[in-house]
């Protein structure tokens, strides 16, 4: 087992727990144990709990960012001073400078980035254990928190004909053109909602007179990058994980209609 997996593990375990936990609470409801919408409400649940921890730094990320427009007209004029200066000691002063400016206001360019850096490790933990699922259950394993039984459960549930554990790139027993569809409308959905949210975003904290400021060059890298990873990165995750990352740009995107 390498280092990553060794990380890893305690994530794959919680992600796996949160899921099993919900699908229990469903089934115990009346829901098929095996049925494609209740392990997808316990995607969707797994999203609740994770977003739901992470309202505090949430809003703390909204005053940093706050903190980030007050500073930006000692930025401008920062940027002014050493306009023309490119020797070396000239960009150290300058960066030292604005190291000095974003610790008088508390905060940091990349304050906006937080909650999205803390959901990683648990992103990489639910595409681990969806797309071990099929091979723990060929091999009669457990995987993560789920038992087998579990496995072979999840393995054998869809959602209008498109298996929770296929991608387009590794389809499974499903119908190919279903998991090609759902998989070009969570895109979609998930393009859409992440470029309101960011939008919106810009134009809460970025002044449109400083659109050069590093906190602005920041956040259109994330307006137009993230559209691009999510059409890239869509057609190789399971239909699974394209749920847990509808769902929590969904919820970003009203948490930001939420919160003034």
């Amino acid at each position: 087992m390498d280092f990553f997996e060794t990380i890893m593990v305690p994530f794959n375990w919680l992600v796996s727990a949160i899921m099993v936990v919900f699908h229990d609470l469903l089934g115990s409801a009346g829901m098929p144990a095996a049925g494609g919408w209740t392990w997808t409400l316990s995607i969707i649940g797994l999203v609740l709990i994770i977003r739901a921890a992470l309202i505090p730094v949430f809003l703390r990320q909204v005053t940093a960012q706050r903190r980030m427009r007050l500073l930006q007209p000692d930025l401008k004029t920062l940027q002014a001073k050493y306009q023309g200066r490119t020797d070396p000691l000239s960009r150290q002063a300058m960066a030292q400078e604005q190291m000095a400016l974003y610790k008088k206001h508390g905060t940091n360019s990349l304050s906006a980035c937080l909650p999205m850096l803390i959901q990683v490790p648990f992103f990489f933990a639910l595409f681990q254990v969806l797309s071990g699922i099929p091979a723990a259950a060929g091999q009669g394993q457990a995987i993560g928190a789920m038992s087998h039984e579990q496995a072979l459960q999840f393995n054998a549930s869809s959602i209008f004909g498109a298996p929770l554990s296929a991608s387009v790139l590794h389809g499974g027993a499903g119908d190919p053109a279903a998991v090609a569809v759902l998989t070009v409308l969570m895109i979609l959905a998930m393009t859409a909602s992440q470029f309101i949210t960011q939008r919106r975003i810009m134009a809460r904290n970025v002044p449109d007179e400083s659109p050069d400021n590093p906190f602005a060059r920041q956040q259109n890298v994330i307006l137009y990058i993230l559209p691009l990873v999510f059409a890239v990165g869509g057609v190789l995750f399971p239909i699974g994980v394209l749920i847990y990352w509808t769902t929590t740009n969904l919820w970003t995107m009203a948490q930001q209609f939420t919160i003034k």
